[in-house]
């Protein structure tokens, strides 16, 4: 009977045969820390293919870099004659990574010298640290999860997480009404798969029913296959299953995207022959992590669609409140828009937001061919800001058509906003004297004459606009910034002053409109930010590079000055003015019925030298024939009668010598000559005025009214001309109702009839009135 250690005749093997038998790393290490023998196991685990190794350090066994100081910490606790058992990442030939738990004792001369180190290792399947790995990959998703809210980004930031580490192929299919599309197809190493194969992003999957992943969604539960080998399923293509069995895919798990018990589509991970891994297979464990991560998954697909939704309402609010994707076709201007919202993003400790916010921007038709022009910014973001807009947009647009100077549509815009307050609901409860305060708004006010060129503004606390003039940039400036609409709050006294300013632009000459995202908070490459002045000088450069190209080259240059994010959304307006002169006459006539011939004549000559077609050029001129009519017969009406009351005196008083009278004189009125007629019906009003809007008492002092002029003003367009007369009246016309016997009291009827537009403004000297008329070709 043999002892314990003693082997029989029969049992006697080579080493090296028991040693390359053994399913665990045997490495041999001299005093110097230098390989000196591996088996046939250590090749395997750390994927060196011969003897590459041998007389190297055992850094050379791939121990990545943050291990170094583990494994000379080995070397010198072992040659010491302890033993040492720790955890290792070693990084294979082929870019993977293995964890490996190794064992290291002594190795001993005969006569007990330590000569160097033997080190036992095998792959760490379930120890700590590949516990701690696939946790820590859970943390990892969770913080990627947490750093988006776009649904896209958050696909990637997962498939990126478990692409390579954890997985050779990774597909996300998210329903959309009731069919699946692929949203992430993402594999190892920058491999695409063929087309035609397995269905590609953004086309729709079908899975027959048994397929693994139609499975997970039948039994809301993640499926796993361990090995592909043993079991066959039906594929969505027979493409799809040759690429399969081509790839070598050998496990694959797929788990339900479940949320409020809401299936969201399905998410799948595959191992195959794209790299090379100790052990190619799935396993319980790796069901129940992916089963996890997938909740993650559809918590965080689920806030994103739901933000994704509350933003596509505010922007879609905010499109339909804006104008539209085209500026209108205007005389003497070209004009391009640009409104971007920002990317959602963390911003100011508020969390991350929508970033659809309130800058506005419109371009209104005034009288006679005038333009006005707008571009603001209200406080804050969000579909509050949006709807705070669309009613700025719609108040502007309404005061606008008074036709008044800029600072006083500011004036009176500024009212209007103060008064947009509403009673906020406290946590305590309800106090009606807690109000939200007005929103601030900052705006310029511009309004364009291409026929003068003259550009008149006011301004309400925003950025002055950029102007560019033969080819050079610098802005426009602004002798007073102005506060910004409702600053003054409810209840505060004071007034607000906005000052009106003039400029005349120049032919060819470039404004570029534009919001404070533009130049806002713009990150650099450091993390810090560029100041606005910074920001400005940017898009300075940027606009002066294209500054002769067209309006649209200018509004892509400017957005895209600063680099970077926006942070705020972002409007753009650019408008450029006519390089040739546009067609005016003019001309001043003394106010006299006489002269109402002479303005149709002159008005014939000017629409028969633009090319109006006849019947166009009469109906113009019997337009003109009204509106002069009723300017000269309301400027030559001579006013009423100046009555001189004697004073009766009472009998005995003394008359001028002193006699006493004997009885009181009858009262005498000493009448001026007036034109007899003058007051009848249609006499003053000439079809457009009654007698009652006249003041007549506004000239009684005067003997002979003083010689008054009217101005007839023809302009022509590129679709329409518009005629303009202009009085020192300050009053303006309104229709009549004429009677059936009335002989006037028709003519701004007619006006208003025929015409596509008229309408009276108030000018310095008095008043404009006006009408426009379509140019048909």
């Amino acid at each position: 009977m043999n002892r314990w250690g003693d082997a029989s005749f029969e049992a006697h093997l080579p080493p090296e045969t028991v040693l390359n038998q053994m399913e665990m790393a045997v490495i041999v290490c001299d005093r110097f820390s230098n390989v000196i023998y591996g088996n046939a196991f250590a090749r395997q685990l750390f994927g060196f293919g011969g003897d590459e190794v041998i007389g190297h350090s055992i850094l050379s066994l791939g121990i990545a870099e943050e291990d170094h100081e583990q494994a000379t910490e080995l070397a010198k606790h072992v040659l010491k004659g302890g033993v040492w058992e720790g955890t290792f990442c070693n990084l294979r030939g082929d870019g993977t990574t293995v964890y490996t738990r190794a064992h290291a004792v002594p190795l001993r001369h005969p006569s007990g010298a330590v000569d160097g180190v033997v080190i036992f290792a095998r792959e760490a399947l379930r120890s700590n640290q590949r516990d701690q790995e696939r946790y820590g990959l859970m943390e990892r998703i969770g913080e990627r999860l947490a750093g988006s809210l776009e649904v896209e980004s958050t696909l990637r930031s997962v498939a990126d997480t478990l692409v390579p580490q954890f997985a050779d192929h990774c597909f996300i299919d998210l329903f959309s009404g009731d069919r699946l599309y692929r949203r992430v197809s993402r594999h190892a190493g920058g491999w695409e798969p063929p087309p035609g194969t397995w269905a590609e992003v953004g086309e729709p999957v079908s899975y027959p029913p048994g397929h693994f992943s139609a499975k997970a969604m039948a039994r809301r539960d993640a499926v796993l296959v361990e090995d592909m080998i043993q079991h066959r399923f039906a594929a969505p293509s027979e493409e799809s299953r040759r690429l399969g069995d081509a790839m070598g895919i050998t496990s694959v798990i797929s788990a339900p995207l479940l949320v409020r018990g809401e299936l969201l589509g399905v998410m799948s991970l595959a191992l195959s022959n794209l790299s090379k891994r100790p052990d190619p297979h799935y396993d319980s464990f790796d069901r129940d992590l992916l089963g996890a991560i997938a909740s993650r998954v559809a918590l965080a697909v689920d806030n994103a669609l739901l933000f994704e939704e509350e933003r596509e309402t505010a922007l879609a609010f905010q499109k339909h409140l804006l104008p539209g994707d085209r500026p209108p076709h205007l005389d003497g201007l070209q004009i391009a828009w640009r409104y971007e919202p920002a990317r959602p993003l963390e911003s100011h400790g508020h969390g991350i937001q929508t970033q659809v916010g309130g800058d506005w921007y419109d371009v209104i038709p005034l009288s006679a061919g005038r333009v006005g022009l707008v571009i603001g910014d209200v406080e804050g973001r969000g579909a509050r800001a949006a709807a705070v807009m669309g009613q700025l947009r719609a108040a502007l647009r309404a005061f606008a058509q008074d036709d008044k100077p800029p600072a006083d549509i500011l004036r009176k815009l500024d009212e209007w906003v103060r008064t947009m307050t509403r009673p906020e609901r406290m946590r305590s409860g309800w106090n009606s004297d807690d109000l939200v305060r007005p929103p601030l708004v900052s705006c310029t006010y511009f309004v364009y004459d291409a026929w003068s060129r003259v550009l008149e503004f006011a301004n309400a606390g925003h950025d002055p606009p950029l102007l560019v003039v033969d080819g050079r940039v610098e802005e426009l400036s602004f002798e007073s910034e102005g506060a910004m609409l409702g600053v003054r709050g409810p209840g505060m006294g004071g007034e607000i002053l906005y000052n009106e300013e003039t400029s005349v632009l120049k032919p060819g000459a470039t404004l570029v409109l534009y919001t404070d995202g533009l130049i806002d908070r713009r990150p650099k490459d450091d993390g810090d930010y560029y100041t606005r002045e910074e920001s400005r000088e940017m898009v300075r450069a940027a606009v002066e590079a294209v500054a002769r190209g067209g309006v649209e080259a200018i509004a892509n240059a400017a957005y895209e000055a600063v680099p970077g994010d926006i942070d705020d959304d972002v409007a753009i307006v650019v408008i450029r003015t006519a390089p040739d002169e546009l067609a005016v006459e003019e001309r001043t006539f003394p106010a006299e019925p006489i002269m109402v011939s002479e303005a149709r004549r002159m008005a014939a000559d000017a629409f028969a030298s633009w090319g109006m077609l006849d019947e166009q050029a009469e109906l113009a001129c019997l337009l003109v024939s009204e509106v002069v009519t009723n300017v000269v017969l309301h400027a030559t009406a001579t006013p009423a009668p100046r009555r001189e009351m004697v004073v009766p005196v009472p009998a005995g008083s003394p008359g001028r010598g002193g006699e006493p009278l004997s009885a009181p004189p009858p009262v005498q009125f000493n009448a001026t000559e007036f034109t007899p007629g003058a007051f009848e019906a249609g006499a003053f009003d000439g079809g457009a005025f009654d007698e009652d809007d006249w003041d007549l008492g506004a000239d009684l002092g005067r003997r002979e009214p003083p010689t008054k002029e009217f101005r007839l003003r023809l302009r022509r367009g590129a679709d329409a001309i518009w005629v303009e007369v202009f009085d020192s009246d300050m009053r303006l016309p309104r229709i009549r109702s004429a009677g059936e016997t009335d002989e006037g009291g028709r003519g701004l009827y007619l006006v208003d009839q025929l015409a596509t537009r008229w309408g009276a403004r108030p000018t310095s000297a008095g008043k404009a009135v006006w009408f426009e008329l379509p140019l048909t070709p």
